[in-house]
């Protein structure tokens, strides 16, 4: 047997009644978190880019595009949705070998849903199973993707089909056919994230979200995919070795669901910045410290955050994209505001040229004891001196968000809240939030997509 083989019959057959509660009620929180994200990322330029394009497109009046209401096909508000859940870069994030937004395939479940009517606890599934296995193909490689100059997208390229076949109801035959379809197709270069980023930063997990769907969708007609895409001659394993541990697909699914482990930010940034941000907003907090004073922040990391996010075009972004993955930007607004918000990453707080002596105070080390607790732990070790010679120093190993210091109900609203409180009410927000948190109860999905449309 083949894995995909393994994979399409247990996930075809998965069945709410199948899952434990604290994975539903993972699913709940999650969705609420996700949508959140979205009704503040459709209001961003690539999205709204996007949207011209698809509308100019055209398509079968399927489903909700969240926030403006546009109804388009399936296929497209699949890529939509999932671009305006990932637009801020303020998603969730799961770091193994390869990091992953788990919640970027969760359109390939809601656009389904929708279309076809399907039940809240119908849609649960479909969460779960996204975070199944994107998390699991996560762990499988050693190293991952990402270390051999891929983009984690690669993998969801994998897993959107199964949700989408699922949602569709497809036997194991046919989700595995469309696994091969989307997968042998949708490998994503890692030069999205390095130096100078652009829109596809944010698009390329979307993309291959789109390509699930489309994927499964093929398949329920008939069309064939290679079946050995993970583990045959020239499928996954054998293109992007040396090691892969593939028992991390398929052992004990369905005792547990991993669902519980992913983490959820609290900062819009990449998730390597978030434990420097955390630990210089305590210096700063604590220690009263002012932008003038500052003469050197050293930010002691694992190696790939300090290469990727401290490259020589992180010290001077010029878009959002870049100042969200730049760790010297985040880590000057970090001083110099004494938050990190959305707000952040307004142009015009981008193109400040006050912010460039705290960006140019930032330097970035390996720490080789913090890559041998990678990705366990995710430590860095924030000391900022002051031009008078004092230091202060903090070391945070679990940012904010991390299952293991989650954010309370309290703290996902209020980011919710404050995300969707330009172009939704009080009222509408309330009623997103009672209907996503009695999920399980909702008899037709698609009551849930009519609420996300902006009432403002």
């Amino acid at each position: 047997m083949t894995i995909t083989q393994t994979l399409s019959e247990w996930a075809s057959g998965l069945r709410f009644e199948d899952l434990d509660a604290p994975a539903v009620d993972a699913a709940k929180r999650f969705l609420y978190d996700s949508i959140g994200c979205a009704l503040g990322g459709y209001q961003q330029e690539d999205c709204e880019r996007l949207l011209h394009h698809l509308m100019e497109m055209g398509g079968a009046d399927h489903c909700t595009c969240i926030g403006s209401g546009h109804r388009t096909s399936v296929v497209s508000a699949a890529l939509f949705n999932a671009l305006a859940i990932r637009a801020m870069d303020y998603n969730d994030i799961y770091w193994k070998a390869d990091p992953c937004h788990p919640s970027d395939i969760i359109p390939a479940a809601t656009s389904i849903a929708e279309w076809k009517g399907l039940s809240g606890q119908e849609l649960i599934v479909g969460i779960v199973l996204a975070y199944e296995m994107e998390m699991r193909y996560c762990e499988a490689g050693e190293p991952g993707v990402r270390e051999k100059g891929w983009h984690h997208a690669t993998l969801t390229a994998f897993v959107s089909p199964m949700v989408a076949a699922r949602m569709l109801r497809l036997d194991a035959a046919r989700m595995q056919h469309a696994i091969g379809i989307s997968a042998s197709h949708s490998c994503t270069l890692g030069a999205v994230t390095a130096g100078k980023l652009t829109m596809m930063k944010n698009t390329v997990d979307p993309m291959a979200t789109q390509a699930g769907v489309q994927a499964a969708l093929l398949a329920e007609k008939g069309y064939s995919g290679p079946e050995h895409v993970v583990d045959g001659k020239e499928g996954l394993t054998h293109c992007y070795g040396p090691k892969w541990h593939l028992d991390r697909l398929t052992d004990g699914l369905g005792k547990g669901y991993r669902i519980v482990e992913c983490g959820m930010k609290f900062y819009p940034i990449e998730a390597l910045s978030h434990s420097p941000t955390t630990a210089t907003l305590k210096l700063v907090h604590e220690h009263d410290i002012k932008p003038a004073d500052v003469k050197e922040i050293r930010v002691e990391t694992i190696a790939r955050a300090a290469d990727i996010l401290s490259d020589p075009a992180k010290y001077r972004p010029k878009s959002k994209e870049t100042a969200d993955h730049s760790l010297p930007y985040c880590l000057a607004v970090s001083v110099a505001d004494r938050q990190v918000t959305p707000r952040q990453f307004e142009n015009t707080r981008i193109q400040d040229p006050a912010l460039h002596p705290l960006m140019d105070a930032v330097k970035a080390v390996a720490n080789p004891e913090f890559e041998s607790l990678f990705p366990a732990k995710q430590p860095s070790r924030v000391t900022i001196t002051l031009k008078s010679g004092q230091s202060f120093s903090e070391r945070v190993d679990v940012p904010k968000g991390d299952y293991r210091d989650p954010g309370s109900m309290e703290d996902i609203e209020v980011k919710f809240n404050a995300l969707a409180g330009g172009k939704f009410s009080d009222a509408r927000c309330h009623r997103i939030r009672e209907t996503i948190m009695g999920l399980d109860g909702l008899k037709n999905s698609a009551e849930l997509m009519k609420l996300l449309v902006a009432d403002r």
